[in-house]
């Protein structure tokens, strides 16, 4: 299981091979229609943001996945008390890798010490 919560937990092959596949994705779509068949992502968007959100979302679709989550924290069980590391122990039962975006500066860090899956910072206050 792999984490990305800083670019800088890439290395420059890292990122020159994501490169590669995201060309690789424009010139053969077809190729990769189903790669993501039977996978779940969750989007848990604790704070407003439509672009980041549907980008993901419409990748993940792109790929042929599915995804669940919420676009805001009041319409998670945060907004009741729950914790956030419940939420993302709950969430992981349910998905394959979550996107997370959160107002408070290492959130995703801290989230992907108690999840199951793959973490992505989809944005914190420090990036």
């Amino acid at each position: 299981m792999r984490n990305l919560i800083d670019i800088k937990d890439l290395s420059v092959q890292d990122i020159d091979e994501l490169i590669k596949v995201a060309k690789d994705i424009m010139q053969h779509p077809d190729k990769y229609s189903e790669k993501c068949k039977h996978k779940k992502l969750a989007t848990l968007f604790f704070e407003p943001s439509t672009r980041t959100r549907l980008s993901f979302e419409a990748a993940m679709m792109e790929l042929g996945g599915n995804v669940i989550g919420f676009s805001e924290a009041s319409s998670s069980s945060t907004a009741k008390g729950e914790s956030v590391s419940d939420t993302i122990r709950v969430v992981g039962c349910y998905s394959d890798i979550i996107a997370m975006r959160h107002p408070k500066e290492g959130a995703p860090l801290v989230a992907s010490s108690k999840s199951t899956v793959p973490i992505i910072n989809a944005g914190d206050r420090r990036t």
